[in-house]
């Protein structure tokens, strides 16, 4: 059904589009002498009246060229333009018949070292070796656009209904501002926010570990970082925005921006605060910070989630207000050879849910149900300071300084009951609870990596150090009854005091030498030496009666457990570097020491292991042409146990589930493999992305529980032979335009197949789990006035069992959404996003499907610095949290507290003033 529609969409819309009003623009470019072919050549027409882009392509590795675009009536200029080579540039009249240029030679520019340089214009893209840097003025946005609209109006930038912005089917994972990291490396602030007006150049590179960075070395990793260049006259100055909001039953949002630019030298402060679920920070332009609007999955609704075979897709639970306030910094020092970055962030935030629970319990024995309610309210307090430094001590040597502090505050109180009923509704067990807790966890994390560069281009000696220090205090208030219905047990009733204090330490040392073999070959060196140690403390105290304090201690319920692991892995490994061909191999043996001593009962228990395991990684990057490459990667790894898995004693903290550890487990080993091809046209601007991969272990780490017959149950840890899951996928976009309407639409596919094996009540059984999800979007826009963006999901899960309580369990769910936004009539914005979720296998009490639709409407006014917004959360008021999880011991159905429906009035007020100069519409400050 989806070929048919998407074929018939396709047919209408090319019938249409590419009729009797379009002509055609082909040719081909060669090097002037040799008529060697110039692939990746830009060719673009410009207007002549306003210098804005028409259209353009990029030349075939064939230097062939062909532009599919409206007939034209007033003159225009054809121009090229090639690293290297000297502009090529014709005016023409007018374009109303096909037209073809035949063979254009371009002469190469003798004074150009690296680059070529225009001074007339900048081509609207050029390519510099592994950088591709778009222009930003050549891509025409609205007045009051956003960096995240430039971004949608570059080729090969695709942003999907997540927000997540892919390059040539390429992930972006890293978002620069002139090369420093704004606000995190995410860049949602710096793209929500930043006005697209004061971007010189969007650069886009391969993403680079600092190491890489610094050695010259290329990326290992496949994804992009997009860096964004402030324009020279807009480097002085301030700007930002500010938004408030008030409505129905006492909801609220504020959130606030602002720059300061003075050269290198940058500050920025944000804020943010509201008690509608927006924990973080976010400036949407249509609906601010309401939660499931704009950016918001397809398929994960704010507090409407679902989940399945383990994985929950979903936002948090309850009602949250939350409060949040940063600064970032970033500047050059002495003369550029220190460049500081760093930034501070204070969030405060309260959470209040209830919960409710049904549990379908699936033993070999016979199923038994769980019910159970609670509720939980949560306070907390963060701090988090984040510095860099990146010092050069001379041509060749390099510091990099990277030190970050957070502490975090939590308290907690939860209230609640459950309930296990067997198959016939007898009652096993029940349990009633009353808790307060309180934690501080204070976290230091530091690295410091020097690189130098010896006599030979590729060739240096690096050394890093690296520490992780973190300590956690906790106390815990806690009152629980538990009454046993069938076995005779006495109850268990506690009223304690527990505290725990946990400290982990870690510190990583590395030195690498690199020694170029060849050009294209290098030889690589690298010892690495790891250090970790973990020590929990508990101690628990009964209450006294007779001294009206918590001070019986309880030996029980008290323990003291002590882990540390050392490894030295020395690699060696060749890296190719080639113009086509880019890959690396590493090989080497990891010779582990693990120790845990557990003291419990004034008993000491140690398990000490030693063991010895290769270790080997790699990759493979293949380009096929400019937007065609293949890429692959592989992994060889080993996970070791915790203490609390690997020593053999009782841990009674739960009184319906007792811990034991197996002193006899073994690592896990993990093989881990993916590739991916992917291949965008920039003439047809249409992409394709396909990939596959998998992990497979071996003596995988498994808990298993055996009950008795109060359901109460033991629980220790095994090894099972092999557990793997693959993965294949693709998808398929196209884009479409004829003068102001842009079509595009995209389709998907991924197919998911899972091998576990389990143990329930000492049984080993094994699980075969499928999936299957088929996506589909499309976006019909006219420039500056409309966008339509309908997109849907279709997920299909299914679960074979052997030897197990039940042979197959199936589950399917819809997922759609529809987003329109409009800024027609002229002044006012309009933003609509409507979605259904439904959910095959939801229990009865629970609603299986719900629509969450939300609207805004704005109007911009006093010279457009300000922009009043009404804005409906949950227009239909059918806003909910049922979520089913399905894992091979356990269907869970549950609902959370949920926001729900609201009305909202906003203003949001906009402030710029650059380089001295006065926006029109801005604001004027005196120098």
């Amino acid at each position: 059904m989806f070929k048919y529609f998407f074929s018939f969409i396709t047919f209408l819309f090319t019938f249409n589009g590419f009729g009797q009003n379009t002509v055609t623009i082909q040719g081909k470019i060669v090097e002037k002498g040799s008529s060697f072919p110039l692939e990746s050549a830009t060719v673009y027409l410009k207007s002549v009246k306003d210098s804005t882009v028409i259209d353009y392509t990029i030349t075939d590795k064939s230097g062939n060229f062909s532009i599919k675009t409206k007939k034209i009536n007033t003159p225009i200029f054809f121009k090229i333009s090639y690293n290297g080579y000297k502009e090529y540039s014709e005016k023409l009249e007018s374009i109303i018949n096909d037209k073809d240029f035949g063979t254009i030679q371009l002469e190469e520019n003798i004074n150009t070292l690296s680059e070529i340089l225009i001074k007339a214009e900048a081509p609207p893209i050029t390519i510099k070796n592994d950088t591709l840097e778009f222009n930003a003025s050549s891509f025409k946005v609205r007045p009051d656009a956003n960096v995240e609209a430039l971004l949608k109006q570059l080729p090969g930038v695709e942003i999907d209904e997540d927000g997540k912005i892919t390059v040539n089917g390429k992930e972006v994972n890293n978002i620069l501002v002139n090369g420093k990291p704004f606000f995190g490396k995410d860049g949602k602030i710096a793209t929500q926010n930043l006005p697209a007006e004061i971007i010189s150049k969007v650069q886009v590179t391969d993403t680079k570990t600092k190491e890489e960075e610094l050695s010259g070395q290329n990326a290992t990793s496949d994804e992009k970082t997009i860096n964004l260049t402030i324009q020279e006259d807009k480097n002085k100055g301030v700007f930002g925005k500010a938004n408030v909001g008030y409505g129905t039953d006492e909801r609220y949002e504020s959130s606030l921006l602002f720059n300061y630019f003075k050269d290198t030298q940058k500050i920025s402060v944000l804020g943010s605060s509201n008690n509608i679920n927006s924990v973080g920070f976010s400036m949407d332009e249509i609906f601010d910070n309401m939660g499931g609007g704009r950016n918001s999955s397809i398929w994960v609704n704010d507090n409407g989630s679902f989940g399945i075979n383990g994985m929950q897709f979903g936002g948090n639970n309850g009602i949250t207000t939350s409060n949040m306030i940063g600064v970032n910094f970033a500047d050059e020092w002495a003369k550029k050879k220190i460049n500081p970055n760093g930034s501070y962030y204070y969030s405060n935030t309260e959470t209040n849910n209830n919960n409710r629970t049904n549990r379908i319990n699936l033993l070999p024995t016979g199923n038994t149900n769980t019910l159970a309610e609670s509720k939980t309210k949560s306070i907390s307090d963060g701090h988090s300071i984040a510095m860099d430094f990146e010092i050069k001590i001379d041509s060749t040597t390099t510091l990099y300084w990277s030190p970050s502090f957070t502490k975090n505050e939590i308290k907690n109180k939860n209230s609640g009951f459950d309930a296990t009923f067997d198959e016939s509704g007898t009652a096993l067990n029940e349990n009633t609870s009353n808790n307060s807790w309180s934690s501080t966890n204070n976290n230091f994390k530091n690295s410091l990596y020097f690189y130098k560069q010896l006599n030979k281009k590729g060739k240096g000696l690096s050394l890093s150090i690296s520490n992780e220090n973190s300590k956690n205090d906790s106390d815990l208030f806690t009152k629980t009854t538990t009454t046993f219905f069938q076995s005779g047990s006495s109850n268990d009733e506690r009223d304690q005091f527990r505290v725990d204090t946990s400290k982990d330490d870690s510190y990583r040392f590395e030195m690498g030498y690199n020694q170029p073999l060849k050009d294209s070959l290098v030889l690589n060196l690298k010892t690495v030496y790891n250090y970790k140690k973990s020590n929990d403390i508990r101690e628990t105290y009964d209450y006294d009666n007779g001294l009206n304090s918590y001070s019986n201690f309880n030996d029980l319920l008290s323990n003291d457990i002590i882990s540390s692991t050392s490894s030295l892995t020395p690699m060696v490994g060749i890296s190719i570097r080639k113009k086509k061909i880019q890959g690396s191999i590493s090989m080497g043996t990891e010779i582990i020491n693990f120790n845990n001593q557990s003291n419990y009962l004034s008993n000491t228990t140690t398990v000490n292991k030693n063991y010895m395991y290769p270790k080997m990684n790699g990759y493979l990057s293949i380009t096929l042409g400019k937007s065609k490459s293949i890429y692959s990667y592989y992994s060889y790894q080993v996970n070791l146990p915790n203490a609390n898995q690997i020593l053999p004693f009782e841990n009674l903290a739960n009184p319906l589930n007792t811990i034991i550890g197996n002193a006899n487990l073994k690592p896990n080993e993990n093989y881990s493999l993916y590739t991916n091809f992917n291949n965008y046209d920039y003439a047809t601007r249409s992409g394709f992305y396909a990939y596959a991969g998998g992990d497979y272990n071996v003596n995988q780490i498994v808990a298993s529980t055996t009950y008795d017959t109060d359901f109460k149950a033991t629980t220790t840890y095994q090894n099972v032979d092999r557990a793997y899951n693959t993965y294949v996928g693709f998808s398929l976009n196209k884009s479409l335009k004829k003068e102001k309407r842009t079509f595009k639409y995209g389709l998907g596919l991924q197919f998911d197949y899972n091998y576990d094996q389990g143990l329930t009540n000492a049984e080993l059984f094994e699980s075969k789990g499928l999936t299957l999800s088929p996506r589909a979007n499309i976006t019909w826009s006219i420039d500056e006035m409309i966008t339509i963006n309908p997109s849907y999901r279709y997920t299909y899960i299914t679960n074979d069992f052997t030897n197990y309580v039940i042979d197959n369990t199936k589950n399917f769910k819809h997922s759609a959404k529809l987003e329109i936004t409009s800024y027609w009539p002229k002044k006012v914005v309009l933003g609509s996003d409507f979605g259904y979720n439904y959910n095959s296998n939801i229990a009865d009490g629970f609603q299986k499907d719900f629509y969450l639709w939300n609207l805004s409407f704005g109007y911009n006014f006093f010279q457009d610095k300000l922009l009043a917004k009404v804005k409906v959360y949950d227009v239909l008021n059918q806003n909910i949290s049922a979520t089913r999880t399905i894992t091979p011991t356990a269907i869970t159905d549950m609902e959370n507290t949920v926001l729900q429906q609201y009305a909202m009035f906003s203003l949001t007020y906009k402030l710029e003033k650059f380089g001295g100069k006065k926006k029109e519409g801005g604001i004027m400050f005196m120098d």
